[in-house]
């Protein structure tokens, strides 16, 4: 995999998907309704920013019954998951991102029953 630093750089300029990646970063894999939950956003737009993020080959997604599960690309260069691994370390204490690992502990459905029935 080939990922330019122009592509990884801008999909975190957005807070969203900033947010989309420190989540998947620390929780591994996620559902879009989790991320729903977490962000406190409408389904649409994490779908959105999924979509894009996915286009760009930054995450993977696995589809389960009607459900689609995302993760960080595990073909993504060492330097890239270097930034989001430092990224998500140093910040994961701060607004709005310890938030949004707490929302995720609290998220209906959590494993093992997974996901958002």
């Amino acid at each position: 995999m080939t990922l330019d630093p122009l592509t990884l750089f801008t999909a975190l300029s957005d807070e969203t998907r900033l947010r989309l990646l420190l989540l998947l970063t620390t929780e591994q894999e996620l559902c879009v309704c989790e991320l729903t939950h977490a962000l406190e956003q409408p389904q649409p737009k994490i779908s959105r920013h999924l979509a894009l993020l996915r286009e760009n080959e930054i995450v993977v997604d696995r589809r389960e019954g009607l459900w689609v599960h995302y993760r960080i690309n595990p073909d993504l260069p060492a330097w890239a998951r270097e930034v989001l691994g430092k990224t998500a370390t140093h910040n994961g204490g701060k607004a709005p991102f310890v938030k949004d690992r707490r929302a995720i502990r609290r998220a209906p459905n959590r494993p093992p029953s997974r996901c958002c029935a």
